[in-house]
């Protein structure tokens, strides 16, 4: 009789815990990667841009440590101000790539929103959760409550 198969190692999605200042360059350097294929590949198409944005915006939430949660929605839109500038269509010079940075900010504020949206939902999420299992954990420490009896009405 042959010997029974272990069941199959189950596969667990990446847990990685990036600090405040590692999910801030996380953001930012993938959004700065995302926008030079997006020019490369779609010709510096801003909807493209800003649909990448918001997946981006959601593992930055989900990958901060709980200690740096509320940096996420922080984060983010400077990220997606600083993947900006390759895909901004500015003219010559500082000035120029500075007004095309400004008016693709304008312009595309929707996405900047909605994944700003994105990461504090996300982040609001875990911290009522780590809110309520610390109390939990306070509670089952404290022991069971003393039971109280309802006072009775004197007659």
């Amino acid at each position: 009789m042959p010997a029974p198969r272990p069941a199959p190692a189950r596969r667990r999605m990446p847990n990685p815990r990036l600090t405040g200042l590692g999910g801030g360059l996380f953001c930012a350097a993938t959004m700065f990667a995302l926008a030079c294929l997006d020019q490369l590949l779609f010709g510096a198409s801003l909807v493209v841009y800003g649909v990448l944005f918001l997946p981006v915006s959601a593992l930055t939430a989900l990958w901060v440590r709980r200690g740096d949660i509320v940096t996420a929605p922080v984060v983010v839109p400077i990220a997606f101000a600083f993947g900006l500038l390759p895909v901004a269509d500015g003219g010559g010079g500082i000035g120029g790539q500075l007004m095309g940075l400004v008016t693709a900010l304008a312009t595309q504020a929707g996405w900047l929103y909605g994944g700003t949206l994105v990461a504090g939902v996300i982040t609001t999420v875990r911290k009522v959760r780590l809110m309520t299992r610390r109390a939990a954990q306070r509670r089952a420490a404290r022991g069971p409550r003393p039971e109280i009896r309802p006072r009775r009405r004197p007659v």
